[in-house]
């Protein structure tokens, strides 16, 4: 698995979604340099040591964080404005997260994961 699959799955984003989500990547990779890009359950995500620690979508009517947990959005109190399911984040198709907010995501779902 390589970044290529996250290329060729951002190439058929349309304009914003496409954009907004190679954002979201580079804020990704800035926490995690490390990760291996890869495609799990269809959608672009990053692991690291065999674990997954973020993903992302694209849909219809917005974009969507995926932190491969269930138990990390409540640790988490500046997310109180966004629509969230149990296990993705949704956010607007033309405005990024903001960086913090995803270091956020990362650090707890590492927390999680080891203890760090």
């Amino acid at each position: 698995m390589t970044a290529k699959e996250i290329d060729d799955y951002l190439a058929g984003v349309p304009e914003p979604k496409r954009s907004t989500l190679e954002a979201l990547r580079r804020s990704i990779l800035a926490v995690i340099p490390e990760s291996e890009q890869c495609i799990s359950y269809g959608m672009p995500a990053f692991r690291v040591n065999g674990k997954v620690l973020a993903g992302f979508a694209a849909f219809k009517n917005h974009l969507a964080y995926l932190p491969h947990s269930g138990r990390v959005f409540q640790e988490i109190p500046e997310l109180d404005g966004y629509i969230k399911t149990t296990g993705s984040l949704h956010f607007e198709i033309d405005t990024p997260l903001p960086d913090e907010i995803v270091e956020k995501l990362i650090t707890v779902r590492r927390i999680q994961l080891w203890g760090i």
